[in-house]
């Protein structure tokens, strides 16, 4: 595993050339392909499902690595699991009265567990989970959109989780990251970073990608 694992958002791609922009990511660098799953409940917008990822998994090689934006994410998750997910994250204000269940639900078709909290959350309320995720994924924006501003408090909640975080355990950071934003991030403890306009809107995908780690 690298240092800094970026995970580049397809939400943040051009949906008619997807093929094209997964594989301009993949020759030039990136470690995950982050794909934002999002239902029009949990968060207003709505963007892809089962199907796309299924359509994804075929065309690259790069771990998918699916967050569900989504009420009830139990429902779905045999679903994307068999659609070829490697790291399936769900939102702990979806699922607060069972966490462990959905987390267990996850890890029981192979593939990693994360959990992601929204900028409102304190860390101290998934401290107790820790322990059983792969990864804790950290919103420094509103999830829901892509381009919005880095939310530089969001950030100080890194250290709090990295101080009862297991050695393995994958902090990844979405929202806002850009070449600036990520040595925020990465000081702080962060081992992951999840990246849409950033990279996808640069003349230069290659450097873009080169300048996170």
């Amino acid at each position: 595993m690298k240092d800094i694992i970026i995970s580049p958002s397809i939400l943040s791609a051009d949906f008619a050339n997807l093929e094209r922009d997964i594989k301009a990511v993949e020759k030039y660098g990136a470690d995950w392909l982050h794909i934002d799953v999002m239902d029009g409940h949990f968060v207003p917008n709505i963007t892809i499902g089962v199907p796309v990822v299924k359509s994804i998994k075929a065309v690259t090689t790069l771990p998918l690595d699916v967050h569900l934006m989504i009420e009830n994410p139990e429902k779905y998750i045999e679903s994307f699991a068999n659609a070829g997910a490697d790291i399936i994250t769900f939102h702990y204000e979806a699922a607060k009265d069972k966490i462990k269940d959905v987390i267990n639900l996850i890890k029981s078709y192979k593939v990693k567990a994360g959990i992601s909290i929204k900028p409102k959350t304190l860390p101290e309320e998934i401290i107790k989970y820790i322990d059983l995720a792969d990864m804790i994924l950290v919103m420094t924006v509103e999830p829901g959109f892509g381009g919005q501003k880095f939310m530089s408090a969001c950030a100080e909640k890194i250290p709090v989780i990295k101080e009862y975080a297991p050695e393995d355990l994958i902090i990844q950071v979405d929202g806002g990251i850009n070449a600036e934003t990520a040595r925020v991030c990465t000081e702080y403890g962060a081992n992951s970073l999840v990246a849409g306009n950033y990279i996808y809107k640069s003349a230069d995908i290659k450097s873009a990608i080169e300048s996170l780690r």
